[in-house]
């Protein structure tokens, strides 16, 4: 009876009288304990309301229903045929939606309707991988922010060839621990094109440099990538700069030379086409044995044999997975390689020469800024005990207590 009486009485009351009395109904239905047939009346009254005219009923009722498990499926649906902001409130906290609910929710859906059902806790991986094929641009940097969304690894190779040229996607994207390291060498390739394309379309530098400046980067995060990853990491960044084109035996040289050889040995591996432990031994022999014929079965140019061959050995010499020290190019191994090939002659060589110079002049001004680093460091040291000399008293009463 109290629903039927609400009913009469919603057909005359104003839009906010009836907005609250709408949130009242939903909440008693809900939280209280009705009979039977009240339940099923306010159950009726409830699904009648979400045709009411005023949005403010609507979303009064879709307040009250979007927490919580016990909402009429019925009613779920007809809120989010609603209008965005009603719809968006069932779709971000609605646990009564199956997973087909919200893949539909996402292909028919405007953008904030997306960008709700991207927010959702847990979010399976085919509404994930339904976002990822038709979102828009937001709603997609919402799903990758959302950390408890299942992305499959295809979900987010399709997102960056979608919207790959959006910096703050590009960069939610990499902040996932579980971004492929493939799709981190594909993220940095476009972030290095750009920057090619930006600084050669203002002018400040030729089309060849700033292409070259592009790849030098490109390739430098590759090296550091496959450095710093697992073991399965190297072979699919590997695979990554095959099929675009991006690997280079510049790049496996900078690998050998940097003192992180994970990438050339995938590499390696995957032109050669012989066994990962058949490349392994052949590439920590410290008699050099079966390097050339393992350059030549890569594929490598005959003129940049020598270099390979020189930088393996030396990498041996010192311990082959000893790692590097810190990043970038090694200049004690770069020098190694240099003076074996100054002695060549032709084209091949003059190109081999010249790439392993400006190798080392890169390196040099890694050094320089650290250095640079290191001396201001110093300078504001000094400064600060020139300032207060009891500061340098209670660092040294302080080692010394650390020291006991």
């Amino acid at each position: 009876m109290i629903v039927r009486r609400f009913l009469l009485w919603a057909r005359t009351a104003p839009a906010e009288a009836r907005a609250s009395g709408a949130a009242a109904l939903a909440g008693a239905y809900l939280r209280s304990s009705l009979s039977p047939e009240d339940r099923a009346e306010a159950e009726t009254a409830l699904i009648a309301l979400i045709d009411d005219p005023s949005p403010l009923v609507r979303r009064a009722i879709a307040e009250e229903m979007a927490p919580s498990p016990h909402t009429p499926r019925n009613l779920a649906l007809g809120l989010i045929a609603d209008q965005s902001d009603v719809a968006a409130l069932m779709l971000a906290h609605s646990p009564v939606f199956t997973e087909a609910d919200l893949v539909d929710a996402a292909a028919v859906g405007d953008l904030l309707a997306q960008r709700a059902v991207a927010m959702r806790r847990c979010l399976p991986a085919g509404v994930a991988a339904a976002l990822a094929e038709v979102g828009g641009e937001e709603a997609l940097l919402t799903l990758v922010n959302n950390r408890t969304a299942e992305i499959p690894d295809f979900s987010f190779e399709r997102m960056i060839e979608r919207c790959g040229d959006n910096g703050a996607l590009r960069e939610a994207l990499l902040e996932r621990p579980d971004l492929p390291p493939g799709l981190r060498q594909v993220i940095a390739s476009r972030v290095s094109d750009a920057l090619a394309h930006f600084v050669s379309g203002c002018g400040w530098l030729t089309p060849e440099r700033s292409a070259r400046l592009a790849r030098e980067a490109t390739e430098r995060v590759a090296v550091a990538l496959a450095a710093g990853g697992e073991a399965t990491d190297a072979p699919a960044i590997v695979e990554v700069l095959r099929a675009t084109g991006r690997l280079t035996p510049g790049l496996m040289l900078r690998s050998l030379l940097s003192g992180e050889p994970a990438l050339a040995e995938a590499a390696f591996v995957a032109l050669s086409d012989l066994p990962p432990g058949r490349v392994a031994a052949l590439l920590r022999d410290r008699r050099g044995a079966g390097l050339k014929a393992l350059c030549r079965k890569a594929g490598l140019p005959p003129a940049l044999e020598l270099a390979f061959v020189v930088a393996i050995l030396a990498l041996n010499a010192r311990g082959f997975d000893a790692g590097a020290a810190r990043c970038g190019i090694d200049r004690a191994l770069l020098r190694e390689v240099l003076a074996a090939c100054e002695a060549m002659e032709g084209p091949e060589a003059d190109a081999l020469v010249a790439l392993l110079r400006r190798m080392d002049a890169e390196a040099a001004r890694d050094e320089a800024r650290l250095m640079a680093d290191s001396l201001a460091d110093d300078a504001a040291f000094a400064l600060l005990v020139e300032a207060d000399p009891s500061f340098l008293i209670e660092l040294e009463s302080g080692d010394l207590r650390d020291a006991a």
